[in-house]
């Protein structure tokens, strides 16, 4: 299992706007990927710039599709200049 865990922060009202426009279609395809186990993007109430991302994909594959079809999609285009702090953690077994 491929394990992603992180932070996307915004340092702006327009990146913002960003993530709000586009999240909800990068979500509803990603949980669509063969082998996506669990994806969550959380805004925090408290920090409403940082959003805490959850990702778990079931093999080294199927995160690597992940990220390979991201990166073509309007989500990576739209989102490019926002920060993410991201931990990937790969578990053997």
């Amino acid at each position: 299992m491929v394990s992603l865990s992180g932070t996307l922060i915004c340092a702006s009202e327009e990146q913002l706007r960003a993530v709000l426009d586009h999240l909800p279609e990068h979500m509803m395809l990603t949980r669509r990927e063969p082998g996506c186990l669990y994806f969550e993007v959380v805004q925090r109430s408290h920090e409403p710039m940082v959003w805490d991302v959850e990702e778990r994909f079931v093999d080294q594959a199927a995160f690597e599709a992940h990220q390979e079809r991201t990166r073509a999609s309007v989500w990576a285009e739209e989102t490019r200049d926002i920060v993410r702090d991201y931990s990937v953690v790969t578990d053997p077994s």
